[in-house]
C-alpha cells in the first residue's frame, strides 16, 4: 500500500509540474472548447433560440463546454504516458521500485487536479454569457467534474496503454474525441434525436457527465416551473428505461464506469514488459 501511495504522488507532482511550466499545453486544452462556444453560440444562438423557458442555446450548450474541457484534458493523460514512453521516463520509472498501480493512478490523480482546476477556470465566463453561478454550485461542480476526470483519464490511459508513438495516439484520439463530444448532449438534448443516435448517445460515458453538470447549472438558472431536475419536467434529461437520470444517478453511472475504464488501464499497463 505504500509502494502504490509513493507512486502515486510521485507520479502525480511530476505531471503538475510539467504542466505548469508547459505554457502551450495550458492556453490549448482552452482552445478546442471556447472555439465552439464562440462559434456554435454565436452562430445558433438566434437561429435556435430557447430551449425551454429561460434557457436559451447557449445557456444550454455551455455545461457541456466545461465537461468538453475536463475531457481534453483529461486524455491528456495518455498523451502523457505515450511521451513518457517515447523519451525513455517510462522505462526508468517501471525499473524503479514503484507500483505499477501507483504510476497509473499517478496520472489520473496528476490530471484530475488539472482538469478540475481548468473547469473551474471555465466557471469564469459563466457571467458574460448571462449564466447564474454561487459557490453552493462551484461546490456541487467540483466532485462531478472529479469523477469525470477519473473517468475518462482511465480511457485516455487505456488507449495509451499499447501505443508506442505520440503520433499513433493522436491519431487515435481524434478518432475518439468528436464521437465523445457530439454524442455526449452538449450541443443538442439526446432525447429529441433519432432513436439510434439517442442509443449510442448512452452508451458514451460522457453523456452522464454532461448531464449531471446540466442539472447542477439549470437547479440555478430556472424556477421549480421551469423543468427542473426532479419535477417531472425536465426536458434535456437522459432517459433510461423511461426514467430520467438525476444528478446522484449520472454520478453513480460515471463512478461506476470510471472504475472499470480504470482497472482495465491498470491491467493492461501492468501486463507491459
Amino acid at each position: 500500500m505504500e509502494a502504490v501511495f509513493r507512486a502515486t504522488w510521485v507520479i502525480a507532482y511530476r505531471d503538475l509540474l510539467r504542466f505548469v511550466g508547459d505554457r502551450p499545453r495550458l492556453i490549448g486544452s482552452f482552445a478546442m472548447p471556447l472555439l465552439f462556444l464562440i462559434i456554435f453560440g454565436a452562430g445558433f444562438n438566434r437561429v435556435i433560440g430557447a430551449l425551454a423557458p429561460g434557457v436559451d442555446f447557449v445557456q444550454f450548450m455551455y455545461p457541456g463546454i466545461v465537461a468538453m474541457t475536463v475531457l481534453m484534458s483529461s486524455l491528456m493523460s495518455g498523451l502523457s504516458m505515450v511521451w513518457d514512453r517515447e523519451f525513455g521516463f517510462l522505462r526508468e520509472v517501471m525499473v524503479a521500485p514503484l507500483s505499477r498501480t501507483g504510476i497509473v493512478l499517478g496520472k489520473v490523480a496528476g490530471n484530475g487536479v488539472i482538469a478540475i482546476g481548468q473547469g473551474l477556470i471555465m466557471l469564469a465566463l459563466a457571467p458574460i454569457i448571462g449564466v447564474k453561478i454561487d459557490f453552493i454550485l462551484v461546490l456541487k461542480l467540483i466532485p462531478l467534474l472529479l469523477i469525470v476526470s477519473i473517468c475518462l483519464s482511465g480511457l485516455g490511459i487505456l488507449m495509451a496503454s499499447r501505443m508506442r508513438s505520440q503520433q499513433g495516439f493522436q491519431m487515435l484520439m481524434q478518432i475518439i474525441i468528436m464521437p465523445l463530444i457530439f454524442l455526449s448532449g452538449v450541443f443538442f438534448p439526446i432525447n429529441n434525436v433519432p432513436v439510434w443516435l439517442e442509443v449510442l448517445s448512452k452508451f458514451n460515458p460522457l453523456t452522464y457527465g454532461v448531464d449531471a453538470i446540466r442539472q447542477v447549472f439549470l437547479s440555478g438558472n430556472l424556477s421549480s416551473t421551469n423543468g427542473l431536475p426532479g419535477d417531472g419536467g425536465y426536458a434535456f434529461g437522459v432517459t433510461i428505461f423511461g426514467h430520467t437520470m438525476g444528478i446522484i444517478e449520472d454520478a453513480v453511472v460515471m463512478a461506476v464506469l470510471g472504475v472499470i475504464l480504470l482497472s482495465l488501464a491498470i491491467w493492461s499497463f501492468s501486463k507491459q514488459e
